[in-house]
C-alpha cells in the first residue's frame, strides 16, 4: 500500500503552533517560579506579639541562600525602616539563618518584615510577614503582591530558559548526528543551517537571560535589564558566572561549527577526514560537556544532597537529551530537505538514540530519587506530579521511537528480486512520465511567453499559474510516495519531534519547580517547629479563645522568659477582641512533654492587674516540644481550654 508523508510546511507549522501553545500554558502555570529554598522559621514568628522590642529579626531557610544588603527589611507601622540594614550571618552547621538588627527605642505596634533573596539553585524567593510589639496596631505598609521571579520579566526569563535548552539540543545533537551518523551531511546546506541556528538560538537566549537576571531576581521591572550596576552585580553571582562561561564556551562552539562545515566538509582524503573527525569529536565533546556544566553548576544539581555525584550525572543527562532530541531534529530536516540521506545514517542514529535512552533512564532514576525522595512526594508535590507527566511523555516518546526504528529496519532490509524489478519498472515509468511533463511544461512556458508578448491576458496567466502549481504539487507527491518506507519514517519522526517539544517544555518547567524532597522537608520543619523558641529568647504566643458566654471572646498573650530549661518567668495578658485588657475570674496553665511522659505540670499564675497574670520560677525540667494548655474562665459556668505546642531548648 502506498503511503504518503505529510507536507513539510503544514507539518512544521502545526509543530510550531503546538510548541507555542504548550509553552504558553506551562509557563502560565509555572510563573512565578516556585522557590527552591523555603523559609522554615523566623524570630519573631509571623503574627507574634512580643512584650518588648527584640534586638533583631532573623530568618531560617531550608537551604543556602544569597543575601544582599536589602534582602531583609523591617518596616514600622508608618512604613519607615526599623532595621539598621546590616545583614548578619547566623548560619551554624546545617542551619541556614540570617538576621538584621533593629534600631533602638522602637515604639509599640505592628511591624512588617519583607524579605527577598536567591536560593542556591539560582531561583529568586521572597515573602513577608508581620509581628507586633506590645499590642497589634494598624499599619500603612501594604504587603507586596508580586512574587519574586513573576510578572512579565519572569515570563520572558522562562521563555529564554526553554529556548536555551532547545538551542543546546539542536547545536550539540546536530553536530553529533553529522559526525557520528552522516558525515556527508556536513556539506548539506539545510543541515548546516539547522545547526547554526541552534548556536544562534542558544547564544541569543543566554544573552537575554544575562540581561534579565537583575530584574528577575530583583525589582521585576523590565527597564532594569540595562542597569549596568545591576549587571555588574549579576556577573559576581554564581548564575552570572555560569552564563558568562556559557558565552565563552559558545565561542569555542562557533569554531567547532566553522571547522565542521568548512574544512571537514571539504576533505576528500578518507584518512585526513577520519583524523579530523576524531579531533572534532574529542573537542566537541569537551565543549558540549562544558556548556552542559553551566546548567549543572548553577541549578538543581549544585545544591541538596550529593552534589558531587549529581553534577556529573546532570551533565550526562543533558548530553543524552541533546544527542537524542537534537539529532532527531536534524534527521527530520534531512528527511524533508535532503531526501538523499543515507539509510546507513538513519540506522546509525537509531543506535545512538537507543544508547541515549539508556543513559536517560539511568540518570533519570538517580535524579528522581534525589529530587523527590519519597513516594508521597511523587504524588503530593508539584515537582512529583510534573515528573510523572515527564515519565509518561518519555514512555510515549520511546513507543514512537520504536515505530521509527521499525521503519528504519524496513529501510535497511534488502528488497526481494521481484520487488526490486517491479520498483525499477515503476521508477522507469515515473521517470518517463516526469520527462514528458517537463517537456510539456517547457512547451507551455514557451507558448505562454509568446502569447504574453502578443496579448496580455491576466485571466489566462492566472489559469496557467494554477496549472503549473498543480503539476508541481503532483510531482512532489509522486516523489514522496515513491519510497513508502521513507515516507513512513518521516511521519513517525515528525510525531516523535512533536512529543519531544512537549517533553522539553515540561522539563524546563520542572527545573523551575521546587524539588519534592525540599518541599516535604520544609513542610515537616515548619510543622514541627510550631511557634519554636530560639535559645535565649522568650516564647511568645497568641491563643484566641471563646468561652461562649458574655465577654467570652478574647486573646491570651503568653510569654515564657527566657524560654529554655530551668526557671522561667510566665506572663499572661488577657485582651478583648479590640485589644483592651479583659478581667477574668480565673486562669490556669499546664505544661506537658508527651514525648517523655512528663506532665501535665500545673502553674497557678497570680493576678497582677486587670488582664495581666504572672508566675515566677516556672520550672522546665528538660528540652523538647512542650504542649502549653491555658484554661480561661470568664464566669461561674463559662470556661474553655486552649493549647499550643512550643519547642523549648
Amino acid at each position: 500500500m502506498t503511503t504518503t508523508a505529510p507536507r513539510l510546511g503544514t507539518a512544521l507549522a502545526r509543530l510550531l503552533i503546538l510548541a507555542a501553545a504548550l509553552l504558553g500554558t506551562l509557563l502560565a502555570g509555572a510563573a512565578p517560579a516556585s522557590a527552591h529554598a523555603a523559609l522554615t522559621g523566623s524570630d519573631p514568628r509571623d503574627g507574634a506579639v512580643v512584650a518588648t522590642a527584640p534586638k533583631e529579626v532573623n530568618l531560617t531557610f531550608s537551604e543556602q541562600v544569597a543575601m544582599s544588603d536589602d534582602s531583609i527589611r523591617v518596616l514600622d507601622p508608618a512604613g519607615r525602616r526599623a532595621d539598621t540594614g546590616e545583614i548578619r550571618d547566623l548560619c551554624s552547621g546545617s542551619v541556614v539563618r540570617y538576621g538584621v538588627e533593629l534600631r533602638a527605642g522602637l515604639p509599640d505596634g505592628t511591624y512588617t518584615v519583607a524579605w527577598q533573596t536567591v536560593s542556591a539553585d539560582s531561583h529568586p524567593i521572597s515573602g513577608a510577614f508581620t509581628f507586633s510589639i506590645g499590642a497589634p496596631s494598624t499599619t500603612s505598609v501594604a504587603l507586596p503582591d508580586r512574587t519574586a521571579g513573576g510578572g512579565l520579566v519572569g515570563t520572558l526569563y522562562g521563555i529564554a530558559r526553554y529556548v536555551s535548552y532547545a538551542g543546546f539540543a539542536i547545536l550539540v545533537g546536530g553536530g553529533a548526528f553529522v559526525l557520528a551518523c552522516w558525515p556527508r551531511g556536513a556539506s548539506v546546506r539545510p543541515v548546516q543551517q539547522t545547526v547554526v541556528r541552534g548556536w544562534l538560538t542558544l547564544t541569543g537566549a543566554t544573552l537575554v537571560m544575562l540581561l534579565l537576571r537583575n530584574p528577575y531576581t530583583g525589582s521585576g521591572e523590565l527597564s532594569d535589564a540595562f542597569d549596568l550596576a545591576g549587571l555588574k552585580a549579576v556577573l559576581e553571582t554564581k548564575t552570572g558566572a555560569a552564563l558568562t562561561s556559557r558565552l565563552l564556551l559558545l565561542g569555542a562552539a562557533a569554531l567547532f561549527v566553522a571547522v565542521l562545515f568548512g574544512a571537514y566538509a571539504r576533505r576528500t582524503d578518507p584518512k585526513e577526514k577520519k583524523d579530523l573527525a576524531f579531533g572534532l569529536g574529542i573537542g566537541g565533546t569537551v565543549v558540549a560537556a562544558g556548556i552542559a556544566g553551566t546548567w549543572a553548576l548553577a541549578e538543581h544539581a549544585s545544591t541538596g544532597i550529593q552534589p558531587g555525584v549529581a553534577m556529573p550525572v546532570d551533565i550526562l543527562h543533558l548530553l543524552a537529551v541533546a544527542a537524542w532530541l537534537g539529532g532527531l531534529t536534524v534527521l527530520l530536516v534531512s528527511l524533508y530537505k535532503a531526501p538523499s540521506v543515507d539509510r546507513s545514517a538513519i540506522e546509525r542514529f537509531s543506535k545512538v538514540a537507543f544508547g541515549s535512552v539508556a543513559v536517560l533512564a539511568a540518570t533519570g532514576i538517580y535524579q528522581s530519587w534525589r529530587q523527590v525522595g519519597s513516594w508521597s512526594a511523587l504524588t503530593g508535590t508539584r515537582y512529583g506530579q510534573l515528573l510523572l507527566v515527564k515519565i509518561g511523555l518519555m514512555c510515549v516518546l520511546i513507543g514512537i521511537a520504536w515505530i521509527s526504528r521499525r521503519w528504519t529496519q524496513r529501510l535497511a532490509d534488502p528488497k526481494p528480486v521481484e520487488e526490486a524489478e517491479q520498483s525499477a519498472v515503476e521508477e522507469a515509468d515515473e521517470t518517463e512520465q516526469a520527462s514528458a511533463e517537463e517537456a510539456e511544461k517547457a512547451a507551455d512556458e514557451e507558448a505562454d511567453g509568446t502569447a504574453a508578448t502578443e496579448v496580455a491576458d491576466p485571466e489566462r496567466a492566472a489559469q496557467l499559474a494554477r496549472q503549473r502549481a498543480a503539476v508541481a504539487t503532483a510531482r512532489r507527491k509522486r516523489e514522496r510516495d515513491a519510497d513508502p518506507e521513507r515516507a513512513g519514517l518521516r511521519r513517525s519522526v515528525l510525531t516523535e519531534a512533536a512529543v519531544a517539544v512537549v517533553l522539553l517544555a515540561v522539563t524546563t518547567v520542572l527545573t523551575s519547580t521546587e524539588p519534592g524532597r525540599t518541599e516535604e522537608e520544609a513542610g515537616r520543619s515548619t510543622a514541627a517547629s510550631g511557634p519554636a523558641a530560639v535559645p535565649d529568647r522568650p516564647v511568645d504566643i497568641r491563643l484566641p479563645f471563646d468561652t461562649g458566654g458574655v465577654d467570652g471572646k478574647g486573646v491570651v498573650r503568653l510569654s515564657l522568659d527566657p524560654g529554655r530549661t530551668g526557671a522561667n518567668a510566665l506572663h499572661l495578658f488577657v485582651e478583648r477582641p479590640n485589644g483592651k485588657p479583659l478581667d477574668v475570674p480565673e486562669i490556669k496553665v499546664a505544661l506537658t512533654l508527651e514525648a517523655k511522659n512528663v506532665g501535665p505540670l500545673p502553674v497557678a499564675p497570680d493576678r497582677i492587674q486587670t488582664g495581666h497574670w504572672s508566675a515566677s520560677g516556672v520550672q522546665i525540667p528538660m528540652p523538647g516540644e512542650w504542649r502549653i494548655q491555658v484554661t480561661v474562665r470568664t464566669s461561674e459556668i463559662d470556661q474553655t481550654t486552649i493549647e499550643k505546642n512550643v519547642k523549648i531548648g
